[in-house]
């Protein structure tokens, strides 16, 4: 009888337990969404690619670590289609895949489902570093973090993709 209520005791543990962690991992993906919107972030060259890629740090800013790492990823992808980023010695700064400063609000249906929680833009970045964070890429600013994350994007893909979509025009368009 007492094995019998201490197996479900522990069973009724793991399961609260359970639904605890998904609540957590539900709220940051949310709090994570909600930062994105604001888009502050700052984007700096990395290193050098593979073909077709650009490798950046980019600096997330939330209350949480964790937060901001997922944003980081979200962040690149919008740096690469509406910032760009400056150069440093010895390696080139990109500009914006788009010159029309208006697409993100003329397009802002295709952008919100873009970006949305597992989006279209996951297909085009990936977490360098297996997503891991240096000591001195962590920082704490005021009330959050500020977190560098080595983020690698391919802009390959990623051009092909917003021209199919009629989002960018083509590099060969008008030759």
């Amino acid at each position: 009888m007492k094995k019998h209520i201490l197996s479900s005791l522990l069973l009724c543990l793991f399961i609260v337990g359970f639904t605890l962690t998904a609540q957590a991992q539900a709220h940051a993906k949310k709090k994570a969404d909600e930062a994105t919107e604001a888009w502050r972030y700052e984007v700096e060259v990395a290193g050098t690619g593979v073909q077709g890629t650009y490798l950046i740090k980019v600096w997330s800013y939330s209350k949480r670590s964790d937060v901001a790492i997922e944003q980081a990823k979200k962040n690149a992808v919008h740096a690469i289609i509406f910032k760009g980023f400056p150069g440093k010695t010895g390696i080139a700064g990109k500009p914006p895949l788009t010159t029309n400063v208006n697409i993100e609000e003329e397009k802002k249906d295709f952008f919100t489902d873009f970006f949305s929680e597992g989006g279209k833009y996951m297909k085009f970045v990936s977490l360098a570093a297996n997503g891991a964070v240096a000591a001195e890429d962590r920082l704490r600013v005021g009330k959050e973090y500020k977190i560098g994350v080595l983020v690698s994007v391919n802009v390959a893909l990623l051009r092909k993709d917003l021209e199919d979509a009629g989002i960018l025009k083509s590099l060969n368009a008008g030759f």
